[in-house]
């Protein structure tokens, strides 16, 4: 027995070894982790139960047969964060370079199937070279495989995916599906075709960092949602965030004890918009102020600024906060702003996140280079998000709600269920300006006049009771008084339920 007992950690010891001590070693000196200590530092300590340890390639073409190593280049399992289970799968670039062969993928759908089983959140850590050349066809239905379970746990359970090395080719798909993708910087790099390809194919040079890094796909792309400076901060940062992400689509959100006051009121969110209509200031301010313990986990923070999308709690429970930002292009919405939110929005929606929007909006962004790239559909995203959600919504309005996008930004009109607004608030069609040049267009040779009929627009107009007289807007209410508000609006609107109409799916216009 005792014979079999030291095999057996022989057997282990070989396959934790992965790759060897040269490839580890170099897998160090580039600044990266390796596949197991990164799930050391992301997972509770000691939680983590690894499956198929000792799984081999079955390959036999191109000498393949006399390269066989334990694990076959990735490491899936189960474990723990702050108490919570996860799954999730490490792939080693130690091992064949991370790459997918038919038994690789066999071992991460089987970790798939199993967060799916126990509707648990999934993670996976990519730092791979894509597809296994030496295998063919079998890699690409591998793929296939794993991809279709991406599809089938997409908005059922929080999947995240953590690139921490190459993934190129094939490997982008899996996480291009996922609801998260966080990117280290200067070692991590997704695309389809690499530098290589791209200069046989277009003729043009490029670098890897400069065709698929961290900063291109986190201000350009939209690809990912954050990135990090190294392994160590986007793990931890990972482990914040799923702190804030329900397990799955039915358990509900997650909840903490806060040491914040509920009633807490903030005099400082008096004197928080400007005298001047024109003067911005820092919506993301006013989100820290109003949610627990100013704890804000933003998502895409580098894309599309003006507008900012991310996780917060009131009352220790999970809340969705969309809001334009004053300080980037006047927080008007463009196409990436609405694209951003809406993506957002839907998350929240799918995983009964309450949503809290922030609205100072002036409208939509002019311009042939919007109305060429599709504006109008990529507006309607976010009003399609907004139409269908059935999570508690509850709006405040701060200053600018004009046009359109006032109805966009969670109006009563498409849905929410409580709308506030700050006595600052502007409601209107547009500015008084360019209002008055419209309506009264006959007297503009008259300057005493347009000035007259633009402070009698601005009276009419320019003001919060216009909308709350009609109902539209529940109340208008003292900005010290938000946190307040939103905390007892969401508090009545627990046991909200709403239903939609029967479909098999919507047609989201995509």
């Amino acid at each position: 027995m005792k014979d079999i007992l030291e095999k057996l950690e022989e057997r282990r010891d070989a396959a934790r070894l992965g790759g060897g001590t040269k490839r580890i070693d170099a897998q160090h000196n580039r600044g990266k982790l390796t596949a197991r200590e990164r799930i050391e530092l992301l997972l509770d300590h000691g939680s983590f139960e690894e499956f198929d340890m000792f799984v081999q390639h079955r390959s036999i073409d191109f000498g393949m047969e006399k390269q066989k190593i334990p694990g076959d280049g990735v490491i899936t399992g189960w474990g723990t964060v702050n108490g919570r289970t996860v799954f999730l799968f490490s792939k080693d670039f130690t091992v064949f370079g991370g790459s997918l062969s038919e038994t690789h993928a066999q071992k991460i759908i089987k970790v798939q199937d199993m967060a799916l089983k126990m509707r648990a959140p999934i993670i996976g850590i990519f730092d791979a070279g894509g597809a296994r050349i030496q295998e063919g066809v079998a890699a690409l239905g591998g793929y296939g495989e794993v991809f279709r379970r991406n599809v089938a746990a997409s908005g059922v359970i929080p999947q995240i995916s953590v690139i921490m090395g190459p993934c190129a080719g094939g490997d982008v798909y899996s996480p291009a599906m996922t609801d998260f993708i966080f990117m280290v910087r200067d070692t991590s790099y997704m695309f389809v075709t690499g530098p290589d390809v791209v200069k046989t194919v277009t003729n043009e040079v490029v670098t890897a960092e400069e065709l698929g890094g961290a900063k291109v796909h986190t201000t350009k792309s939209s690809i990912a949602d954050g990135s990090f400076e190294n392994d160590v901060e986007a793990l931890l940062q990972i482990r914040r965030l799923l702190d804030f992400l329900p397990a799955n689509n039915i358990d509900g959100v997650p909840e903490i004890e806060s040491f914040d006051d509920v009633n807490r009121l903030d005099k400082g969110l008096d004197t928080l918009i400007p005298d001047n209509p024109n003067k911005p200031y820092d919506m993301g301010e006013l989100i820290r102020r109003v949610a627990d313990e100013e704890d804000f986990f933003e998502i895409q923070a580098t894309y599309a600024r003006n507008i900012i999308t991310g996780f917060g709690r009131i009352e220790g429970r999970t809340v969705g906060f969309v809001a334009n930002q004053p300080l980037v292009l006047a927080g008007v919405l463009d196409s990436d702003a609405s694209r951003k939110a809406a993506r957002f929005v839907r998350f929240c929606n799918a995983f009964s996140i309450p949503i809290v929007t922030f609205v100072d909006v002036p409208g939509f962004l002019p311009g042939t280079a919007q109305e060429y790239g599709g504006l109008i559909k990529h507006g309607a995203k976010l009003l399609f998000a907004y139409s269908q959600a059935t999570v508690p919504l509850v709006t405040i309005i701060t200053r600018k709600a004009f046009g359109g996008a006032y109805d966009v930004m969670a109006s009563k009109h498409v849905g929410a269920d409580l709308n506030y607004a700050w006595p600052t608030a502007q409601i209107a069609v547009m500015g008084a300006k360019g209002a008055v040049e419209i309506i009264y267009r006959a007297e503009m040779g008259d300057k005493d006049k347009i000035a007259e009929r633009t402070a009698e627009y601005e009276t009419h107009f320019l003001s919060p009771f216009v909308a709350a007289e009609r109902g539209y807007i529940d109340e208008v209410i003292m900005p010290h008084s938000t946190r307040k508000r939103i905390a007892r609006a969401l508090g009545m609107l627990r046991s909200k339920e709403m239903e939609q109409p029967w479909k098999k799916h919507d047609n989201i216009p995509l």
